[in-house]
């Protein structure tokens, strides 16, 4: 069987390719790439030509379904002596769960921002943040409005355990994240129990930010209280 594939590849290969792509597109009639196809009705070449037709906004939603899909088969399966006890995706504050023994951790999964294509920096989500670190979002994605008026799409305090944000508009790779902790990242000026809208994100880790879950895992068994650094020193 191997011997064939490997015929059939090499033979392929020497193929113009016009002809490996209307090869390609007999298979894909017999041959879906994932179950939605069937649900949906409708061929994946069309799903991803409707995602590269839409606005930025749609857009940025689609990149962070990617970012909680690569933090869901590549970083969970990794972490050992915790089990995946993440809720079904709904209105919670948090994307996923993890648990050991009676401790059970909450995760909220952001993407870096993007501005005009390019990674987002910190200050230019507020003047006084670093300009050598780059900035994620942390609100939700729906606006609404409380019963008093005020606004539900910021988090608070104490909604979730750690913040993964994932690194791809800097390094290109989806697999990157940096990690730190909800009780570490910077509340705003006029309401100390909300998280603000924009938090800077180191690219190396240091002693705010690490690129591995185990280790922000630790650290929130420690007792450190501080603030992440978030004050440009020019």
């Amino acid at each position: 069987m191997a011997n064939r594939i490997t015929d059939i590849i090499r033979m392929l290969q020497r193929e113009p390719p016009k002809v490996r792509q209307a090869i390609l597109a007999e298979l894909r009639k017999h041959h879906p790439i994932h179950p939605i196809e069937a649900r949906w009705g409708v061929p994946a070449e069309v799903i991803l030509e409707a995602i590269a037709r839409s606005s930025d906004l749609s857009q940025r939603g689609v990149r962070g379904l990617i970012a909680e899909a690569y933090f869901e088969t590549h970083v969970l399966p990794s972490l050992e002596h915790w089990e995946d006890v993440s809720p079904p995706p709904g209105n919670v504050a948090y994307d996923f769960a993890v648990r050991r023994g009676e401790r059970e951790v909450r995760i909220q999964v952001k993407t870096q921002r993007r501005k005009a294509g390019r990674p987002m920096m910190a200050n230019e989500g507020f003047s006084r943040f670093p300009s050598d670190l780059y900035v994620v979002e942390t609100q939700k994605t729906r606006a609404g409005k409380k019963s008093d008026g005020g606004d539900t799409r910021p988090y608070r305090f104490g909604e979730f355990d750690i913040l993964a944000v994932n690194m791809e508009p800097a390094t290109g790779e989806w697999e990157q994240f940096r990690y730190t902790l909800a009780r570490w990242l910077v509340p705003r000026d006029d309401d100390p129990a909300v998280i603000l809208k924009f938090q800077p994100v180191a690219l190396t880790p240091n002693d705010d930010w690490t690129d591995n879950l185990a280790t922000c895992l630790g650290w929130l068994e420690g007792k450190v209280e501080k603030t992440i650094h978030h004050q440009s020193r020019t």
